[in-house]
């Protein structure tokens, strides 16, 4: 029978705990073997942090956008994604107009920033409340804009360096999956 030193034991041992700490971590943060699954409230919680959004178009409309909601789409592997929207030029309107915006999107993986970004957004919905029906068209045209210029690429949810990285190595999100419940991605080396 081999006789163990007791630093060698005390080492293995330490390895061993490191390695079911890493791995419980790493299972509480949704990364299981080479995926990463984000729940949708995580993805919700990270969609507030970066709203309201306000953006002035053509020096004549100011938009703000705010409460975002995120629905998920497994069947279409896209998101939907509705909000409070503000819409206010003083040249036309007494006062600020509200409605809704609702949009829906592919996603895909923006190495520059490290994001899951929207990609392709389409316009669902842009309606605003009082607003004179000589205006609707170029409501329309202000939506479509607002979704395919403004909101394209627009980051959904921002990795942090560490979640990037595994045993040392750098990784990269895949394939993206819309689950009813979440996002999937996929993870691989480069």
């Amino acid at each position: 029978m081999a006789t163990i030193s007791r630093r060698r034991w005390l080492a293995a041992c330490g390895t061993a705990a490191l390695t079911v700490s890493v791995t419980a971590w790493l299972a509480g943060c949704g990364w299981v073997g080479n995926e990463y699954t984000f729940s949708q409230s995580q993805l919700q919680a990270a969609l507030e942090r970066k709203f309201p959004f306000s953006q002035r178009y053509m020096q004549l409309f100011d938009i703000q956008l705010a409460n975002p909601q995120l629905l998920l789409d497994p069947q279409r592997n896209r998101v939907s994604i509705t909000f409070d929207a503000t819409l206010d030029n003083r040249l036309f309107f007494r006062e600020a107009m509200k409605g809704r915006f609702a949009l829906d999107s592919a996603l895909r993986y923006d190495p520059s920033t490290r994001s899951l970004v929207l990609q392709d957004p389409e316009v669902k919905q842009f309606d605003v409340a009082g607003l004179p029906q000589q205006y609707s068209r170029q409501l329309n045209a202000l939506g479509g804009i607002l979704a395919e210029q403004l909101l394209q690429d627009y980051p959904l949810y921002t990795f942090k360096p560490d979640e990037l990285k595994f045993g040392g190595t750098r990784v990269e999100p895949g394939t993206i999956t819309v689950l009813p419940d979440g996002i999937n991605v996929k993870i691989s080396r480069p």
